[in-house]
């Protein structure tokens, strides 16, 4: 069982680390179906893998000048205390609605993502002050975007901190939506961003977990998965170095669309 633990920890981490998710989407699945734990113990140690895999993505995406450090520290201040408040009404909250939650978040993020599209600046635009930009390893371009809608932008982070800490996902199928398709910025820069800062809001999650209690029972739990999560999130970081970004946007809306309906099912009774 701590072998299969660890082998599917380290998929949660490859695929957080991947789509800037942090991991959570696989490991709450896995613990609660195939582990039988109860869905407030699955989001906590969720929360505290995912701490470790954006650790290890930020170190490398923010050297390579792909997180945007400045827009994702100025939203993630709303994210941060969204998570708080999310994890004090989870404490209160049947574990069932937090699945249901869970599914919801996958849903709205999957629909979202397919059927809006990306929006970058055009190619041949001049740059201008206002601009940001990082450089494409697989095209070995410079590419330069305008970030706007910062209000209503850090009112969706905000969202995301809340929903993230009642769903164990570290808010990253909210932000990168946000970031992606009302922000403006390109999907390699969202997802990059969003595995900077997940951390920070699974961290403000995982604490009020961990001192109402919730973590005590798991804590040989949480270890094993975050070293799987660690390993995972490694391999994560060489594949986004060469994954085409459009491909990326339509493998993030259909594995969302799949567990978010594996998570439904099980918690009607079906599987």
């Amino acid at each position: 069982m701590i072998a299969g633990l660890i082998v599917l920890s380290f998929i949660a981490g490859l695929i957080g680390s991947l789509f800037g998710l942090g991991g959570g989407i696989i490991i709450v699945p896995v613990l609660t179906i195939l582990y039988d734990m109860d869905a407030k113990a699955a989001m906590a140690v969720s929360l505290v893998a995912i701490v470790a895999i954006s650790t290890t993505s930020a170190s490398s995406l923010v050297r390579d000048n792909v997180s945007n450090v400045r827009v994702g520290l100025r939203l993630e201040v709303g994210s941060a205390a969204g998570a708080v408040i999310g994890a004090v009404i989870a404490l209160h909250l049947q574990s069932w609605v937090l699945v249901i939650c869970f599914a919801a978040v996958l849903m709205y993020s999957s629909f979202y993502m397919f059927l809006r599209p990306e929006k970058v600046v055009p190619p041949g635009r001049e740059r201008t002050e206002d601009d940001f930009f990082y450089r494409d390893t697989k095209t070995g371009e410079d590419v330069a975007y305008t970030v706007n809608n910062y209000a209503t932008g850090t009112l969706g982070f905000v969202a995301a901190g809340i929903t993230s800490a009642m769903s164990g996902v570290g808010g990253g199928t909210i932000k990168i939506p946000v970031m992606n398709a009302h922000m403006h910025m390109p999907m390699k820069a969202a997802t990059a961003t969003s595995s900077y800062v997940i951390g920070i809001t699974a961290f403000s999650g995982a604490a009020v977990y961990f001192l109402n209690g919730v973590l005590d029972p798991y804590i040989q739990t949480a270890a094993i998965v975050v070293i799987g999560a660690f390993a995972g999130a490694m391999i994560g970081l060489r594949l986004l170095r060469r994954i085409n970004a459009s491909s990326m946007r339509r493998y993030f809306s259909v594995l969302l669309l799949f567990i978010a309906s594996v998570m439904l099912m099980s918690a009607g009774g079906i599987i």
